[in-house]
């Protein structure tokens, strides 16, 4: 893929978007409201979209802002985010971070990513998906989707999502940053699979170098 056909690949994958699902993450960030696609975004690592939406609609419920969070005991936040994946070690989590947050920012969920970095559990990917969709500010959030189809496409060479954060950003105009993530993950989950892409049905694909596509349908 070329540098020149990002605009017309973005404009044929937000008219596919149309016919996707949306990320669960996506659809909690429609209200901006940071703590919430905070607490999502760590609740959706290797989980899937539906029991991440359950487990996010029930915590929101009993805790619908981050000061009622740091109130709840660990048990009950296991109780109520169940079963996500890793859930004993994410209400652990949870827990420090309402705590540090409510402690250290007067309860607001912070706007910069070394600090968002400092969070437990709060990796690169859970920090810019906080900035973009919660804040509105900028960033490029590169999940396992974002990484992989950026890669087979030929848009960058890299190795590991960090890498290919930085590479996005020399590349993808920043008009796009935000919404990347939206476009691309979806796409992924039902058109580029990580193996046997349905390559015979792919909008995009007279743009796409297939590199690493060994087997497609």
């Amino acid at each position: 893929m070329k540098k020149e056909d990002i605009d017309e690949v973005v404009r044929i994958l937000k008219e596919a978007y149309k016919s996707f699902k949306e990320p669960v993450v996506t659809e909690v960030a429609k209200d901006k409201d940071p703590y919430k696609v905070l607490v999502s975004t760590v609740l959706s690592l290797r989980t899937k979209d539906e029991t991440t939406k359950e487990a996010s609609l029930r915590l929101f419920e009993r805790a619908p802002d981050i000061f009622t969070l740091k109130q709840l005991k660990q048990e009950e936040i296991e109780k109520l985010i169940y079963p996500v994946g890793f859930y004993k070690t994410k209400a652990k989590n949870l827990k420090k971070i309402a705590q540090i947050i409510v402690d250290e920012y007067d309860g607001v969920v912070p706007s910069n990513l070394n600090d968002l970095l400092k969070l437990p559990n709060v990796g690169l990917k859970t920090a810019n998906l906080v900035l973009a969709k919660g804040y509105n500010i900028p960033a490029i959030c590169v999940d396992i989707h974002v990484h992989r189809i950026s890669n087979r496409l030929g848009l960058v060479k890299t190795k590991a999502p960090e890498e290919t954060e930085v590479a996005l950003s020399n590349i993808l105009p920043k008009k796009y940053w935000i919404e990347f993530n939206d476009l691309l993950v979806p796409f992924g989950q039902n058109i580029c699979r990580p193996t046997s892409p349905f390559c015979s049905k792919c909008p995009i694909y007279d743009f796409c170098d297939r590199v690493g596509v060994q087997k497609w349908r």
